[in-house]
């Protein structure tokens, strides 16, 4: 009787990592460059039951949250007419350097500068860093869409993108920042997989319709299992009186 207990105790901590997991989604739903988490189920272990006196029949224990990855889908874009504005064409993303020192990646390309005149994304350098010297004004910088950085006829620098072989196994690590795992691939110039817009922003890829949808969906399944705990909880107490 407690495995009908567990399984339905495992299907609620499955679908509440999918709820916080929508969660998230929804409240980043205007962030720029935000990408969704995608959740994947699989069953639990199966074990041979014998239920029934019937040879061969397995027991499942419920089902487990498998995959979490990011969605790669192509999303919304939007007219600034910021010359620090970009928006990346295709499945490609910048490349920043942390404090510690290690690099991640963005698809966040509202670009800012610091003190010393470095383009930064999410607040962080970018990697290979590209320096604006003061006196230029930024309102006059062309961008195009190789990421050639000038200054009418003058060379600032280069915005170099990165790709991975599996975009969905990156590894989110907070602040709209992912980084390269051993399943997505260790990151490398983007080439002709990526191109620039400049005066464009890349919205965040979150339906809220979908969204909320999906939310209320999870919900249903969560309170179904939570039925299903108190059930078997009833059905113990039963079981326990008889006995007496």
């Amino acid at each position: 009787m407690l495995e009908g207990m567990y399984s339905a105790a495992a299907g609620m901590v499955a679908q509440q990592t999918r709820l916080d997991a929508l969660s998230n989604d929804i409240a980043n739903v205007n962030t720029v460059g935000y990408q969704r988490q995608r959740v994947a189920f699989r069953d639990l272990v199966y074990n041979a039951s014998g239920l029934g006196g019937k040879a061969g029949t397995e027991e499942g224990a419920g089902a487990a949250v498998t995959t979490i990855g990011r969605g790669n889908a192509p999303a919304p874009l939007k007219t600034t007419g910021e010359p620090l504005d970009l928006a990346i064409s295709g499945d490609a993303y910048f490349q920043v350097r942390q404090a510690d020192g290690t690099t991640a990646l963005t698809k966040n390309g509202q670009l800012t500068t610091d003190a010393n005149g470095r383009l930064l994304a999410d607040g962080l350098p970018l990697q290979p860093p590209v320096t604006i010297p003061a006196a230029v004004d930024k309102s006059k910088i062309s961008i195009s869409p190789e990421g050639a950085v000038t200054d009418g006829a003058r060379t600032l620098g280069q915005i170099s993108l990165y790709t991975v072989r599996s975009p969905e196994r990156l590894r989110s690590i907070g602040d709209n920042l992912k980084a390269a795992t051993a399943d997505s691939g260790a990151a490398t110039r983007a080439g002709a997989n990526g191109k620039l817009q400049q005066g464009v922003l890349e919205a965040s890829d979150v339906d809220m319709g979908d969204a909320m949808a999906d939310m209320m969906i999870s919900q249903r399944a969560y309170s179904f299992a939570g039925k299903a705990v108190t059930m078997q909880d009833e059905m113990a107490q039963m079981a326990n009186q008889l006995k007496r």
